[in-house]
């Protein structure tokens, strides 16, 4: 396939470029926002640290805020680019695997009928539920004698996620104190996030991501198709397996941090294909780093878009994301 950038060098280039812009969206992330806040004010905040409002907002809102955002961005879209090198689905993102759907089924059950309540309950929750329901997607998709397939891991996918809605939906309909509680969170949200529920879930997600660059050599392989996979001599069942258990740790703990955010796992591998073409060993790296820069970008223009009132990020990313979607289905998933 035509890719932009064909030599290895470039690729480098390319991606410390990405890097620079990655790191320049953490500081944008930082500074700006609904209150003013001058760079001086903003560096006193990290080198001598006073408890002012202003240095409040810094530390206890928008750096939890930026950091979150980078890591559910560079999760969301490794873990798409994962899925869908297993399927074979050019559509496949976290959502094809009831990420969304266990994760809220999850909170709507502990809030309705345990108590659970506020987001680092909901954080928990949202990790647990989502880790259960690609468990059982990929458990549903292995059964029978010829393993783990596309297509059944994908109607596996569909029938979870239309499952958990509806019994998500049935609950939230007879139990309107619920509703309330958990609105915020069904949205896609960075923002009334804090540093404890960064780093519960940011060490897995870091391992995972590391992971994920050691399996993409194997992602090459399994790209080639099952037969081919197997007559190399690789084991296709544990590199499905892993992938399975890192697509867990990243999408469940993006899910547990920010919400259901969609498309930024079809969005970005898809377009860092284009870029750097299909070896996984360039696209999984190139994944996070955009990954993490989209969410970023999304997140700063949510504070400006109806200033001084703020949009949900995964409004955001819906508004990106359902033109491309279409584009992409109108092309057959063709990257």
């Amino acid at each position: 396939m035509s890719t932009l950038l064909h030599t290895r060098a470039q690729k480098i280039i390319g991606l410390i470029a990405g890097l620079l812009l990655f790191a320049a969206g953490i500081v944008c992330s930082i500074a700006f926002g609904v209150t003013n806040i001058s760079w001086r004010t903003i560096l006193a905040s990290f080198t001598a640290f006073d408890g002012s409002q202003e240095q409040l907002i810094i530390q206890t809102a928008r750096v939890p805020r930026a950091f979150i955002a980078a890591a559910v961005g560079a999760s969301l879209a490794v873990a798409g680019s994962l899925m869908q090198g297993i399927t074979r689905n050019q559509l496949a993102s976290p959502s094809i695997f009831g990420v969304n759907s266990g994760a809220a089924f999850f909170i709507v059950i502990g809030s309705a009928f345990f108590g659970a309540s506020g987001m680092t309950t909901f954080a928990t929750l949202a990790f647990v539920g989502a880790a259960f329901t690609v468990t059982l997607v990929y458990s549903l998709g292995s059964i029978g004698n010829d393993g783990l397939t596309p297509l059944k891991v994908t109607l596996a996918g569909a029938a979870m996620t239309a499952f958990f809605s509806s019994l998500t939906l049935g609950v939230l309909l007879t139990s309107g104190q619920t509703f309330d509680q958990v609105l915020y969170w069904f949205v896609g949200s960075v923002s009334g996030r804090d540093m404890n529920i960064f780093t519960a879930a940011a060490p897995y997600m870091g391992i995972a991501l590391i992971a994920a660059i050691v399996l993409a050599r194997h992602m090459n392989v399994l790209a080639l198709g099952e037969d081919v996979a197997v007559g190399l001599g690789q084991k296709t069942v544990y590199i499905k397996l892993a992938a399975g258990i890192i697509i867990v740790l990243l999408a469940g703990g993006s899910v547990s941090m920010a919400g259901p955010i969609a498309f930024v796992g079809i969005i970005i591998p898809h377009l860092m294909r284009y870029l750097v073409g299909i070896d996984y060993r360039w696209v999984i790296p190139y994944c996070a780093v955009f990954g993490g820069i989209l969410l970023l970008a999304a997140d700063i223009g949510s504070r400006y878009i109806s200033f001084p009132k703020e949009v949900p990020v995964g409004i955001m990313t819906a508004i990106i994301g359902v033109p491309f979607f279409v584009f992409i289905a109108r092309r057959g998933g063709q990257s």
